[in-house]
């Protein structure tokens, strides 16, 4: 993370049956109802990798190995609330262990690439929804290596 802008990380976790998990922001947070690819801020400490598999463990009960997570692609915006400018990098998420959850409130489920671009989502989860979606297919489910 720099002083100067907001370095936040997110998952795009696809399952073999083509679908995309999105992530409901719960109510009472900045762009609350509003759907989002799961993740958060990046710690000053934390490689963006290794945040996104920290976050997705804190936000939605679920493990993954940094081999599980490919990058995707990313979105620029101009000062969050707080007045930073913010950058959001966009990982697939192929291989997790559990079942995800909304542990920190709003809601989860599973779309279609047409489904989740409908959804409304917040400026830049709709860019790197756009950008995922016409680049992306979903692949084959990798599995962590011990």
């Amino acid at each position: 993370m720099t002083g100067s802008w907001l370095t936040v990380v997110a998952g795009a976790l696809h399952r073999s049956d083509g679908r995309w998990l999105m992530h409901q922001r719960p109510v009472g947070k900045h762009h609350a109802g509003l759907w989002e690819f799961p993740g958060g801020k990046v710690e000053a400490h934390e490689m963006p990798a290794e945040s996104l598999v920290r976050e997705l463990e804190e936000e939605l009960g679920i493990s993954c190995c940094l081999s599980d997570c490919a990058p995707a692609g990313f979105a620029e915006g101009g000062a969050t609330a707080n007045g930073q400018p913010i950058v959001i990098l966009l990982y697939t998420v192929s291989g997790w262990q559990g079942e995800p959850q909304a542990l920190e409130g709003g809601a989860v489920g599973w779309f279609t690439p047409d489904e989740a671009l409908a959804l409304p989502k917040p400026p830049l989860d709709v860019v790197l929804a756009q950008r995922l979606f016409q680049n992306l297919g979903s692949g084959p489910n990798a599995s962590c290596q011990a």
